[in-house]
């Protein structure tokens, strides 16, 4: 096992008590426009399926393929697909995100939520390859302002991607790796305590 997937396993547990990344991958996906019913969604390091399973609810996708490299993930994943996925829409897969376990050109939508960060920028041209022309991404990445990682959470921060500080820096990450179109918004949660992500929507040439 990677230090990342034993890192992650040790965290799965504790993954979804404050609800963040259930927040931020419904926000992710709802705000995909245009996008009815696609054949294909992949959802990278989906950790437990908050994406994958908003991508069943919210654009009615026929087939999703999740992955994640932490089989605790994937296990607390399928205890939820019962109710969050009654259908079986969902394959999951314990493998690693790059590259990715589809096809090239084969998906019509790639997710990342909260996970980009620490896969670099071998993922985003991962996506370029397995994305049909005219496919969408869409990925968040924390905010530099409020993003200070330490310890062995640190050392899985990937080294060739910069943390953006505004929108502007965040859509960059997407241009910058050949995509078209790129669009981000500063999503803030709502609470006493609110935290904050940048929502990335691009287009595959």
């Amino acid at each position: 096992m990677t230090n990342a997937a034993y890192f992650f396993d040790r965290t799965a547990e504790r993954y979804d008590e404050d609800g963040f990344h259930h927040f931020v991958a419904d926000r992710l996906v709802t705000g995909l426009n245009g996008v009815p019913s696609p054949e294909l969604v992949l959802d990278v390091a989906t950790g437990t399926g908050a994406a994958a399973f908003a991508a069943v609810r919210h654009l009615n996708a026929r087939r999703v393929v999740a992955v994640d490299i932490a089989p605790a993930m994937i296990d607390r994943a399928v205890a939820r697909a019962a109710e969050h996925d009654p259908g079986g829409v969902i394959a999951w897969q314990v493998a690693p995100a790059v590259p990715a376990p589809v096809e090239p050109a084969s998906a019509d939508v790639v997710l990342c939520a909260s996970s980009l960060h620490f896969l670099g920028t071998a993922a985003l041209a991962d996506w370029l390859r397995v994305l049909r022309p005219g496919g969408r991404a869409a990925y968040t990445l924390p905010n530099a302002a409020t993003f200070a990682p330490s310890g062995a959470f640190a050392d899985l921060v990937a080294r060739d991607l910069t943390i953006p500080a505004d929108t502007t820096e965040a859509a960059a990450t997407a241009t910058n790796a050949g995509f078209t179109n790129a669009t981000a918004t500063l999503l803030k949660t709502p609470g006493d305590h609110p935290r904050t992500a940048f929502l990335v929507h691009a287009t595959a040439p």
